[in-house]
C-alpha cells in the first residue's frame, strides 16, 4: 500500500542514511520501523507470546524452584 506522510528533514535525513548503510530501500526501512512501533506498543501481543512460550514448555515440576519464585513474588510489589 502506499501512502504519503510527513516527517522532519532531520528524521528523513537519518533514515536515507541508516537505509543506505543497511543496503535498504527507504520503503523497506520505514515499513520495518512503523512494524517494530506497533510491536512495542501491542503489550498483548507481547503477554500472548508469552503464554505460547510457556505453554510450550510445561510447568516447572522443580519444588524448590517453584517455592522460590512463590516467595519473590509475594515480596515484590506489583
Amino acid at each position: 500500500m502506499k501512502t504519503a506522510v510527513s516527517i522532519p528533514s532531520d528524521v528523513f535525513e537519518r533514515a536515507e542514511r541508516l537505509a543506505r548503510r543497511t543496503k535498504r530501500s527507504r520503503s523497506q526501512l520505514f515499513s520495518d520501523a512503523v512494524r517494530e512501533y506497533v510491536a512495542r506498543h501491542a503489550p498483548e501481543d507481547v503477554t500472548d507470546a508469552m503464554d505460547r512460550v510457556c505453554a510450550e514448555l510445561g510447568s516447572p515440576t522443580d519444588e524448590f524452584v517453584s517455592s522460590a519464585a512463590s516467595r519473590v513474588l509475594e515480596r515484590s510489589e506489583w
